[in-house]
């Protein structure tokens, strides 16, 4: 049984995962922006663990604020007694052409998507690394790889995650500390809605939350989801300079 911390955990893929993890009697603190949704996760989770003692806790807060993110951990540890999991699983899609005409809009969505995350990562490797143990997983995204001029707001936000924990893994290694980066693709969420979504590329959420579970589990460094993308973003990533820039991609 686990302590894990979901920060962005009514989001599809998270919900996916926390039902999973509930399911098999893991503790959970779940952090989310709404109430009602929480509620509604929680009662559907505590279904789930009929017959368990799992803790199921909660708290309400907007995570593009990174001052609220030490107390958060301090809430999820005393509510379970503990920790051995942070999962970061918020994040937003931003509005490309939105970004390119606003700076503000642009540092917005990389703060969301790139820096509260790693304001998260940071407080959680310094509690893990004096106790020489624990998980710190991050759904980033494919879109990190590459910049591609429909979303490279995205893009860099997701690369920054990437290169960060990249670094944060090489410090973490001799402690113990497992920091796994979770690639995922095209997904049919609510966060996609505006997509058309067709084709063997599209996965759905409890697919890939199985995938992020297993990883955590078996304390994973990068893993793409579903496992296909990587071979896509190898070649994506190969392609020529003076080529890549003449594509519409």
């Amino acid at each position: 049984m686990s302590k894990i911390v979901i920060f962005g955990a009514s989001s599809a893929i998270a919900a996916e995962a926390a039902r999973l993890f509930a399911a098999r009697g893991d503790d959970l603190f779940l952090v989310a922006r709404s109430q009602s949704k929480l509620d509604a996760q929680i009662q559907d989770l505590k279904v789930r663990t009929t017959g368990s003692s799992a803790v199921i806790a909660s708290a309400v807060a907007d995570l593009a604020d990174a001052t609220r993110h030490d107390a958060l951990l301090d809430e999820a540890t005393r509510a379970l007694g503990g920790l051995d999991v942070v999962l970061v699983a918020h994040g937003s899609l931003p509005d490309q052409k939105a970004c390119e005409a606003s700076v503000e809009q642009t540092l917005a969505e990389i703060n969301t998507n790139a820096l509260s995350a790693i304001s998260i990562a940071t407080l959680a490797a310094n509690r893990f690394e004096p106790q020489k143990k624990g998980v710190i997983a991050v759904i980033g995204s494919v879109a990190g790889d590459r910049g591609r001029q429909s979303n490279y707001v995205y893009g860099a936000a997701k690369g920054m995650v990437a290169i960060f924990l990249e670094g944060l893994r090489n410090r973490l290694a001799k402690s113990g500390v497992a920091v796994v980066t979770i690639k995922p693709g095209f997904v049919d969420t609510p966060m996609t809605a505006q997509f058309e979504k067709k084709g063997p590329l599209w996965a759905q959420p409890q697919d890939v939350a199985a995938g992020i579970v297993k990883a955590i589990d078996r304390r994973a460094d990068v893993v793409y989801l579903p496992g296909f993308w990587r071979l896509i973003m190898l070649v994506i990533r190969h392609i020529p300079e003076f080529i890549f820039k003449k594509l519409s991609l």
